[in-house]
């Protein structure tokens, strides 16, 4: 029996964005890309880990998005960490920028993914952890790696 294909496919991940923040809230978002940068996006030569949000007169960006040149683009191929807008509705533009005005609250890409043949970046609202926050994840993570050995070594 064959899976059936939902259109979605994972290009980047960013993990260190849910280790440096609480995440509250998450928004779709799509990317206003040129042919080659879209290429480029499909091999998975994007990278979204240095990546900020910012939104300037009513519109999103995302800076210091790496999308590597595509091999066979020449001419056509566009600086690699150019400043890209983001496509979203104005009520979630409104929105997104009422809460990031809030104190303690950034916009930080999450995701980078192709839906039903579109790019896409999820984006969400988060709110800085404190160091504190931080250990407490690590020791979490270890109890949890240390409870899987255990019982990986019971069960051989």
């Amino acid at each position: 029996m064959e899976k059936k294909n939902d259109g979605f496919k994972l290009l980047a991940n960013n993990k260190k964005a849910y280790f440096d923040y609480f995440i509250e809230d998450k928004w779709e978002a799509g990317l206003e890309l040129y042919g080659t940068e879209v290429k480029s996006v499909r091999m998975g030569k994007v990278s979204v880990k240095e990546a900020y949000i910012k939104i300037e007169k009513n519109e999103v960006f995302v800076y210091n998005m790496h999308i590597s040149p595509y091999e066979k683009g020449n001419i056509f191929n566009r600086d690699p960490l150019r400043v890209r807008r983001l496509l979203l509705h104005r009520a979630e533009i409104n929105k997104l920028a009422g809460k990031a005005a809030e104190k303690g609250y950034t916009i930080v890409p999450l995701q980078i993914y192709l839906k039903k043949g579109l790019v896409k970046l999820e984006i969400g609202l988060g709110k800085g952890k404190k160091l504190y926050d931080k250990r407490a994840d690590i020791a979490k993570k270890d109890i949890r790696r240390e409870n899987e050995r255990d019982f990986k070594i019971k069960n051989i």
